[in-house]
């Protein structure tokens, strides 16, 4: 067979489409989103070559319509988990010998698909399933999507690229072989994006994956099974199962060739994952790759010298956006008083511009969160800071599940900088203000670092570049992604790869090659051209 040095097709960031009024990109969103709200899914799991339908079902419902039927998806009984491992081990007897390039056509194809014929699909399920607004879809399940498979593909070469030194007497080569057993990928409702690379960054490395997705993102994934078959990922080598999740994980921990976890979403789910993994750990053939990017709870932080509007604008963006329900949203922000009524009233002014409700109607820029459950704990929140006396709802405070679960932008304004809302993860469109002393200022960055067990992102605001490099200082380790003059979301694969550390994860960094090589296993191959024919070293001799 023929043998070459293959370069792969330069990978560029996905455009993001405007689907302003009149768009060609607008009018087919609203088309797709018509006929797809209307139809009834009947989600299988995939497991090998088989879509096995259980008969035992869970509703599927629009968070910002609880009451319309989306259809169902199946759910696992163990022996089914147990049927996927089985299949995917079997799986990876081919895929894993597959040449590195025939996995990147795959691979590629699949980003293809998603910017063409694919995307709008992509971008409805996203919309109706996860109450996203277009733009919000948009720059998620298609453009970071196309951007992780075509980057991924980038990266790959990359690593396979970088090989030890060789002289005249051997010749050193690294082959960076996939995991030997299966990967284990645990994908979030809140990022389409997120649920498709998990398992697609472990696969286009060689690996086999048994997938769980969220359950409140099943519409999606759907979609994102019907790209990947159509893209020509063998049967076997992503598997999608669903049901109880302490069941499915389990059993997954529990086999022998569990060889590693790609995880994202809570930081209690992911440390239990981590404990048993080591009960189990005399149970592996190999120690299992643990990578997970969890909980956050994201900071900005304005200094006297900041313009008010840029970071009013940081805030109303980054904490408001998608409902807060991003790992990266900001939710607890540190005001100096000398620009506090200022940038409140700019606050307060896109407060009152913001439109709520479904996203088919694009000029909301709210819709709701995702669920009951998101909802009553957001709810419980907002009653308990209207009732705390070193806490304050000063915009917003409102909520309404009757037709959809829609929580109103709130803004709580504290004097206690360890109040529970600067510390505790909400995951909704809910941000807390501390207004400090403009002359403690470096007192707050120290307190910023000391207030939250997590370190995912973090944003400064400063035209004092001084100040920007202090705060970058005393912030090395609160956040793993860390703006100037910018808010703490929209990390660009490519371009801000990311991922936090402390209770926030591993910090391996999505988006980048530093992910991949955690699921490669390298071995060193040394090829000695002329081997020796005595013992004796020259220090022998007399």
């Amino acid at each position: 067979m023929g043998k070459g040095f293959f370069h792969v097709p330069p990978a560029v960031n996905e455009p993001v489409k405007s689907y302003a009024p009149g768009t060609p990109e607008r009018e087919e969103a609203l088309a797709t989103y018509k006929e797809m709200f209307n139809q009834k899914m009947d989600i299988p799991l995939y497991i090998g070559d088989q879509q096995i339908k259980t008969g035992k079902t869970r509703n599927m419902h629009p968070p910002h319509d609880h009451k319309h039927d989306l259809g169902v998806f199946h759910l696992a009984e163990k022996s089914h988990i147990e049927t996927a491992i089985e299949e995917a081990l079997k799986a990876r007897e081919k895929w894993a010998k597959l040449p590195w390039e025939q996995r990147a056509a795959v691979f590629l194809k699949a980003a293809d698909l998603i910017a063409g014929p694919y995307r709008q699909r992509l971008n409805a399920a996203t919309m109706i399933g996860q109450s996203k607004n277009i733009y919000q879809a948009e720059i998620d399940s298609a453009c970071e999507i196309i951007d992780f498979l075509r980057f991924n593909v980038e990266y790959m070469t990359q690593i396979y690229d970088e090989q030890p030194e060789s002289d005249e007497k051997a010749w050193n080569r690294v082959e960076y072989r996939p995991l030997e057993g299966f990967v284990y990928a645990i994908t979030p409702f809140n990022f389409t994006a997120i649920a498709g690379n998990l398992p697609s960054s472990a696969a286009l490395m060689g690996n086999v994956v048994v997938w769980k997705p969220s359950s409140t993102q099943m519409f999606s994934a759907q979609v994102l099974m019907e790209v990947f078959q159509e893209a020509g990922v063998p049967d076997g080598v992503i598997n999608m199962v669903m049901g109880d999740p302490a069941m499915i994980t389990d059993t997954v921990l529990k086999s022998p060739d569990f060889a590693g976890v790609h995880f994202t979403g809570s930081t209690g789910v992911f440390q239990n994952i981590w404990a048993e993994i080591g009960k189990n750990i005399n149970n592996y053939k190999t120690y299992p790759r643990i990578v997970g990017e969890t909980g956050g709870k994201d900071f900005i932080v304005a200094h006297p010298s900041a313009n008010p509007k840029e970071v009013s604008t940081a805030i109303s963006r980054g904490a408001f956006e998608f409902q807060g329900q991003k790992c990266s949203a900001a939710s607890r922000c540190y005001i100096p008083n000398s620009m506090w009524n200022e940038v409140k009233s700019y606050v307060e002014e896109d407060l009152k511009s913001f439109k709520m409700g479904s996203p088919e109607d694009m000029s909301n820029f709210i819709t709701a969160v995702i669920d009951e459950k998101a909802f009553d704990k957001l709810a419980s929140y907002i009653d308990q800071a209207k009732q705390d006396e070193d806490a304050e709802v000063i915009m917003g405070g409102g909520y309404d599940k009757s037709k959809g679960y829609f929580i109103e932008p709130t803004v709580i304004l504290t004097t206690n900088p360890k109040y529970t809302t600067m510390e505790t993860e909400l995951f909704g469109p809910v941000v807390t203000i501390y207004v400090y002393e403009d002359e403690k200022y470096e007192e707050t960055l120290h307190l910023v670092n000391e207030t939250s067990i997590y370190a995912l992102t973090g944003a400064i605001l400063s035209k004092d570049r001084y100040a920007a490099s202090l705060a970058t200082e005393i912030l090395q380790n609160a956040a793993g992604n860390f703006y100037i003059n910018d808010k703490p979301t929209g990390a660009v694969v490519g371009r801000q790869p990311f991922g936090g550390a402390r209770a926030s994860g591993t910090n391996d960094k999505a988006g980048s090659k530093l992910n991949l090589l955690r699921w490669v296993s390298p071995r060193l191959i040394k090829e000695t051209f002329v081997p020796p024919t005595d013992y004796r070293y020259p220090f022998l001799g007399e």
